[in-house]
């Protein structure tokens, strides 16, 4: 079974840049896909960014678009998300998630993290 630890939230400005990680643990082969999602207080949860394990083709949601990076190491062992220029609207707790297909939706993800506080200030 795989296990996922997010690390790297916090309290920042608005402007500023921050880095998410995801370590994995456990049997990892049979996961095709990661994924990041983010859930703001009074808010539905919401997909942001996921990349496909064989070919590193990547998927962003249109709001995060052009400032969010999703990457992955060579070993699989870790997933990240480089966040920039940070906008109030982007606080929220964020998962990190391993699963089948990229993309959306959350059906096609079978691990969940327990998630990382991310604060943007204004």
């Amino acid at each position: 079974q795989v296990q996922l630890v997010e690390s790297g939230g916090g309290l920042v400005q608005t402007g500023d840049s921050l880095t998410l990680s995801c370590a994995a643990s456990g049997r990892t082969h049979s996961n095709f896909a990661w994924g990041w999602f983010r859930q703001a207080p009074g808010k539905e949860h919401e997909f942001v960014a996921a990349i496909s394990k064989s070919f590193d083709n990547t998927y962003y949601a249109d709001s995060v678009k052009g400032r969010f990076t999703i990457s992955r190491d060579g070993a699989e062992n870790t997933v990240y998300l480089r966040m920039n220029r940070l906008k109030s609207e982007d606080t929220g707790i964020y998962y990190c998630a391993a699963g089948w297909v990229p993309g959306p939706d959350r059906r096609n993800y079978g691990t969940w993290g327990r998630g990382t506080q991310v604060t943007v200030s204004s």
